[in-house]
């Protein structure tokens, strides 16, 4: 197997745990009894975890081999998602949650870095279908969890299969993983302890931050919104998070070469429109299923803005990429865990429709700072 296609991999299985986790959200919140702003807070500790992961994770992940931490992380994160439905109450799940997502920071810093030196190596893009695997993976979750939730399989049963298959996936994929060689343009210094943002990567921070907001709408909150709104069969509510992520999926893994031949500054842009315009239609749709096609537009438009603007963090030669890639990872990845519970309680306080209008204007911030990400595709030539 080569070197990209396991780090492809790495995301894929990851997707699997984590997607099948959030796809049982809305049977987690019967068991628990809880309001949509509870669930939200709830959810926030993954959050919390993941900027204490990003934040602080850097020297470890320097003083071993990405293959070693890739095996903890993951491996680890999963068990934790897979205890959630036996604790006796949300209390004992904060915990939980706070844990799975200090490894899932780790993880996000871990393949982006392995990404971009490999592109290096390679001499063409592959960032955005690394994270088209992810998206890939929870399509894949989605879609089983759909009929798993139809069928009325318990989701202590659904959540413990799937750790199984991370742990027989991941044996197979990760075992064979090694560091990929530096970028010779790469800042020589030594990382700091801790990665904060800096003014530089402001802009970058608000481009990533939009389409990881939009995600966390489009897959934490989808099915409880197909429920709530038009009171559909599991089945059909489930197919909003199966539609987002596929759409996501599709794009992403097409969009490198698109990328490649075009620029990253237009396609981000054209793929922010294409996001507004798909939560857009969510937030008045009529019926379920104009419902989905805006699901559809909206995973299409947030699939390559967030490597995108990893690809540009990465390359910058102020600090370390590991740095660089830890502090966008601060202001975005935790974004996507933040979407919960900020979007819980307007769904509570204002209807679930209000939740997908209020991300349009990240959105629209993102496109105002669009020049941030460069003007043309520069792949580093390949080596050897």
């Amino acid at each position: 197997m080569r070197p990209h296609y396991r780090i492809f991999g790495v995301f894929f299985i990851f997707a699997l745990s984590m997607g099948a986790m959030l796809s049982r959200l809305p049977d987690l919140q019967r068991q628990f009894q809880l309001s949509e702003g509870q669930l939200g807070l709830t959810l926030i500790a993954m959050s919390c975890g993941a900027l204490v992961g990003l934040t602080f994770s850097g020297p470890l992940i320097a003083r071993y081999s990405a293959r070693t931490g890739i095996f903890v992380t993951i491996f680890l994160a999963s068990a934790l998602y897979a205890l959630v439905p036996f604790m006796p109450s949300a209390i004992f799940v904060v915990p939980l949650l706070f844990l799975a997502g200090i490894c899932a920071g780790a993880v996000e810093i871990i393949v982006n870095l392995e990404a971009d030196r490999l592109e290096a190596q390679l001499g063409y893009g592959i960032m955005s279908r690394t994270h088209g695997m992810w998206s890939l993976g929870f399509f894949v979750t989605a879609l089983v969890s759909a009929g798993i939730r139809q069928l009325g399989v318990p989701v202590q049963i659904h959540l413990v299969v799937a750790f199984v298959v991370v742990v027989i996936a991941g044996l197979f994929v990760f075992r064979g993983i090694e560091n990929a060689p530096l970028r010779p343009d790469s800042h020589s210094g030594d990382a700091p302890r801790i990665a904060f943002p800096t003014i530089g990567l402001a802009a970058l921070c608000i481009i990533g931050a939009a389409p990881l907001l939009a995600e966390g709408a489009g897959i934490d909150w989808s099915a409880i919104y197909m429920r709530d709104v038009f009171n559909v069969e599991p089945f059909i509510g489930g197919l909003s998070v199966t539609v987002f992520s596929l759409f996501m999926a599709i794009a992403r893994l097409t969009m490198d070469g698109v990328v490649d031949r075009l620029s990253p500054r237009v396609v981000a842009t054209t793929l922010l429109l294409i996001a507004i315009a798909g939560l857009v239609l969510v937030a008045t749709a009529p019926h379920e299923y104009v419902a989905l096609l805006g699901f559809a537009l909206t995973g299409i438009g947030c699939s390559a803005v967030y490597p995108l603007a990893v690809s540009a963090a990465a390359q910058r030669t102020d600090r370390p990429a590991s740095v660089n890639v830890a502090s966008l990872g601060q202001m975005t990845f935790v974004v996507f865990f933040l979407a919960p519970p900020l979007l819980g309680f307007v769904a509570e306080a204002y209807g679930i429709r209000m939740s997908y209008w209020v991300v349009v204007p990240l959105l629209i911030a993102a496109l105002l700072v669009i020049r941030a990400l460069p003007a043309r595709a520069k792949p580093a030539p390949a080596h050897g």
